[in-house]
């Protein structure tokens, strides 16, 4: 068996180059985070989202400090998530893109307050709705631990990951959205 070859750089320009190269070959589970409350809202698409614990109930995401959705998290520290399905390519741009700032980014798209005011997306595989238990700021990003307020679980099951610089859908097959909605209940917690 051989050896791959090792790279070694020492220009940090380039090793972050290359890092964006070597992060693009793991695929990531899309999401929408939303935060803010009222007129004062805000979303951006990410990858970064992860499960920290199951008893209790934990997740993380990791969020450029710069993007104003960090700002409104810290400031009324809660926040949404949206994982998105397949068939939501253009939900993942929309709150990607960033020529659209703020509030622009829900304009003429299906949302709704939750409990705690944040925005929740319409239609997406699953919303939840979270507390910031804590922030650790390390470098340009801030990593959100959220505990659990409530959720929303859809019963389709074909999802959307980002994968070598694009959109991949995972699983769509109509079939198989039709028989989950038949098998698993539509569950809402609050």
């Amino acid at each position: 068996m051989s050896k791959p070859d090792l790279h070694l750089v020492t220009a940090s320009d380039e090793i972050e180059r290359q890092f964006r190269s070597i992060m693009r070959r793991l695929p990531g589970g899309v999401s929408i985070i939303t935060a803010g409350r009222g007129d004062e809202i805000s979303g951006m698409t990410v990858t970064s989202l992860t499960s920290l614990s199951a008893t209790p109930p934990r997740l993380l995401v990791s969020i450029n400090r710069q993007a104003s959705c960090f700002a409104l998290i810290e400031r009324h520290r809660v926040f949404g998530v949206n994982i998105l399905g397949s068939d939501q390519h253009e939900l993942a741009g929309r709150f990607s893109n960033s020529r659209l700032k703020g509030g622009q980014r829900f304009d003429g798209i299906e949302w709704s307050s939750g409990h705690s005011g944040v925005p929740l997306l319409g239609h997406s595989l699953a919303s939840v709705e979270c507390q910031v238990e804590e922030i650790i700021e390390r470098h340009s990003h801030g990593i959100v631990v959220g505990s659990l307020l409530g959720f929303d679980l859809s019963h389709r099951l074909s999802g959307l990951v980002y994968w070598n610089g694009q959109y991949v859908e995972l699983d769509r097959d109509p079939d198989l959205d039709r028989l989950a909605e038949v098998s698993i209940p539509l569950t809402h917690v609050r």
